[in-house]
């Protein structure tokens, strides 16, 4: 598996420096040396795809713990629960798989501990006395969905709301204005825990937010759909690969930035007379629907040249969602659709809130690689 990750290395190598020809062809106008480059664009393509097949291996691998996990914790508190798998053999590079046995864990163990009830307790609420839990694996696009669902008792917003209350999470002013489905987004907050007592699977204040964290830190996103009485589902998004991905890179006045293309829905010019003010944010509508306008040159602090003076009209709109969450962040130029690799910032600059990692570009110039879903996170208040 080292050569393997050697042998990705260097297609990530080979990915950076066909970019860079390609832009050397474009800007000299050079026809051969741009015949030439599609040919090695063709089979450099090809042999990427080849590597990243040899790195799949089956989500099985990390599936095949729980039978045994789910029936030892059933046993131990008394209930009993089926375990389903679907999906078994979808395929994700070896790198994700590697990371996301342990969230899986936290989802399973939560789901036994807090979703299903004991057998009693379903046969009085007109249930059959074994719960099941299932999970479901699929590809979808470039990315990979897994969920894990139950039958148990759900989550109930009427405890979880007020114990965030009690936490200092959300004052009881906001919460009276939360919709259910945003209320039970608490169970993901740190230190948040609905038990009551400390036990050797829940109650230690930590687990759901450690699974939204290392999703976070894997270009996933997670969402969570809840009916008291009927139980929950968490459908977890990850990319195939965390090594190359496509993504659309754009200029903030002298800055260049990549937007990975799992979180872009659609881009589009407004004017400024399409910007209006909603409780202090900034908005334009999209086919009838409000959409929060986030500027990246404010929330990226990057410089504003004294005679910089904002354009009338054709402001680049960049439309991104994850999850529920939606945002138009408008930048300076749009650059095109680019395939790159994604590198460490390392332990000095890893810790940067929005950015997920850089990459270089045909120039040679670095170009940061910005986390959405963080993003729509951290301006959660206004993107609803």
């Amino acid at each position: 598996m080292r050569r393997l990750d050697d042998l990705m290395n260097l297609v990530g190598e080979l990915v950076i420096n066909r970019t860079r020809l390609q832009d050397i062809g474009a800007a000299h106008k050079l026809k051969d040396l741009n015949e030439t480059l599609t040919r090695v664009s063709q089979i450099s393509s090809a042999l990427q795809t080849v590597v990243m097949q040899v790195r799949m291996v089956p989500i099985d691998q990390v599936f095949d713990r729980f039978p045994r996990m789910v029936r030892d914790l059933a046993k131990k508190l008394n209930k009993k629960i089926n375990l389903e798998l679907e999906g078994r053999e979808t395929e994700m590079d070896r790198t994700v798989i590697d990371e996301i046995g342990d969230p899986m864990v936290h989802l399973i163990r939560n789901a036994i501990d807090h979703g299903i009830e004991k057998p009693e307790e379903r046969i009085a609420r007109g249930k059959p006395d074994t719960g099941t839990i299932t999970l479901i694996a699929r590809h979808e696009g470039n990315n990979v969905i897994i969920e894990v669902r139950d039958d148990g008792r759900g989550i109930d917003p009427a405890i979880v709301g007020p114990l965030a209350v009690e936490r200092g999470i959300w004052t009881q002013e906001q919460l009276d204005k939360m919709p259910p489905e945003e209320i039970i987004k608490a169970i993901f907050l740190p230190g948040f825990s609905t038990a009551k007592e400390v036990s050797d699977l829940s109650g230690r204040g930590v687990g759901m937010d450690a699974v939204k964290s290392k999703l976070d830190e894997l270009n996933g996103s997670l969402e969570v759909e809840s009916k008291v009485g009927e139980g929950t589902r968490v459908i977890i998004k990850l990319p195939l690969s965390l090594a190359i991905l496509p993504a659309l890179m754009v200029k903030v006045g002298p800055e260049t930035f990549a937007i990975p293309l799992g979180s872009v829905q659609e881009t589009m010019d407004i004017t400024k007379a399409d910007i209006n003010i909603v409780q202090h944010q900034e908005v334009t509508l999209l086919r009838g629907e409000v959409l929060p306008i986030i500027r990246l040159r404010n929330l990226l602090q990057v410089p504003t040249p004294p005679d910089y003076k904002e354009k009338e009209e054709e402001l680049s709109i960049v439309v991104c969602a994850s999850g529920e969450r939606r945002g138009g962040f408008m930048v300076d130029e749009l650059l095109g659709q680019q395939e790159i690799v994604i590198k460490s910032l390392g332990n000095l600059l890893g810790g940067l809130p929005g950015i997920m990692g850089a990459t270089m570009r045909g120039d040679g110039s670095i170009a940061l690689i910005l986390d959405i879903p963080s993003f729509l996170q951290m301006k959660g208040a206004s993107i609803q």
